[in-house]
């Protein structure tokens, strides 16, 4: 596996890189639309694969529940299990353990933890996580990591955060003694809560231990934007050059391109397939909410400036009727809109970066206002 950065934008820290794979390139910045049990919900992988993702982010905890890493890697690990032929990443599950926090205990030794299904007690080590990763097979794999909810107080961000360097520690070890992980990347997580001199003790902690690729965690967990971006600028100067930097969990049009303009090169988020399916689509001029009685007879498609298959054949009046008819296709319909509409506005990113003219573009797009327009009517 290779990262390789082919242009950078001279006004701000932006770059566009190739993140080459045993299962493909991609090109970065890139968004990673989130397959959480193993499907993008509410498409196949093909329809996933002609919105152009090259790479999908499936949840190690939810698998390891069901159907479990054993029964994923007797059929053949994650590619083969569930048809994705491109490149895939595999989170730690340590988020959904945190934000399940009445089912869980954590001690420096690991979580306790009380299954969601069947109530089932379980313990996972930062051991374990590499173990049900490497048995999963994806091409990038996550260290555990406290995530820290926010707001913390110093005391207890730097306590958690202790327990992230061991973890991690710990996480390395485990995986360089495994013969059967040489084809994959392991990631280590940058965390610290809001605290400057926390985020920077994490980040030489990571390089000290010696990680494949760099994630930003514990970010767009409640914190105002501004200190999301305090933060991320605190940790821009430090980032080596080699290594792709990911910002796990984000998030809004805004934040990736704020994200990008400090660095930031991989995403993930279930903003665009959760509010697909609950009726949000983004748009070039906003956010339109489907549901509205206003476009009941619109004959316009859902962007006109939009090509994607939703919007080259169906109109939001269409559109509307199928999501009060609680039609299953509405939410592939919605959902095939709103990545589509991410991946062109990465592959949009990208190119600018190469023509340097980011900047122009990220103030163009964010003229839109996505979090705060209603998309009106044609």
């Amino acid at each position: 596996m290779t990262f390789e950065v082919i242009a950078r934008d001279p006004a701000s820290a932006a770059r566009r890189g190739v993140l080459r794979t045993p299962h493909g390139e991609v090109e970065t910045p890139a968004f990673i639309p989130c397959a959480t049990a193993g499907s993008v919900k509410g498409l196949v992988h093909e329809q996933l694969a002609d919105i152009g993702a090259s790479i999908i982010l499936c949840n190690t905890f939810h698998l390891m529940l069901r159907p479990g890493a054993d029964v994923v890697h007797r059929l053949g690990k994650l590619h083969r299990f569930i048809g994705w032929d491109r490149t895939l990443l595999t989170d730690s599950g340590g988020f959904q353990l945190f934000s399940m926090s009445e089912l869980a205990k954590v001690s420096p030794e690991g979580i306790a933890f009380s299954s969601p299904w069947d109530g089932k007690k379980m313990f996972l080590t930062p051991e374990d996580v590499i173990d049900l990763q490497v048995k999963i097979g994806a091409d990038i794999i996550v260290s555990l990591d406290y995530c820290t909810p926010y707001p913390a107080t110093h005391r207890d961000a730097e306590r958690q955060l202790r327990m992230t360097e061991d973890w991690e520690a710990r996480c390395r070890r485990a995986f360089v003694e495994r013969d059967d992980a040489r084809s994959q990347l392991l990631a280590g997580v940058i965390q610290g809560s809001i605290y400057p001199e926390l985020r920077l003790r994490s980040i030489e902690s990571v390089l000290a231990i010696g990680f494949d690729t760099l994630a930003v965690g514990g970010l767009s967990v409640g914190e105002p934007r501004q200190a999301m971006h305090e933060v991320l600028d605190c940790l821009a100067p430090h980032y080596p050059d080699h290594l792709p930097r990911h910002l796990l969990g984000v998030g809004t049009p805004e934040d990736i391109l704020e994200g990008v303009r400090r660095g930031i090169d991989l995403f993930d988020c279930v903003m665009p397939t959760r509010n697909a399916r609950n009726g949000l689509l983004f748009t070039s001029r906003g956010k339109l909410r489907i549901k509205n009685a206003r476009y009941a007879g619109d004959p316009a498609p859902v962007d006109p400036a939009c090509r994607c298959y939703t919007c080259r054949n169906f109109s939001r009046g269409y559109l509307r009727h199928l999501f009060m008819a609680n039609e299953i296709s509405s939410a592939t319909l919605n959902t095939i809109h709103n990545l589509h509409f991410y991946l062109d506005m990465m592959a949009k990113i990208r190119e600018s970066i190469t023509l340097s003219r980011f900047e122009a573009l990220r103030k163009e797009l964010a003229g839109s206002s996505w979090q705060e327009m209603e998309a009106k009517p044609q």
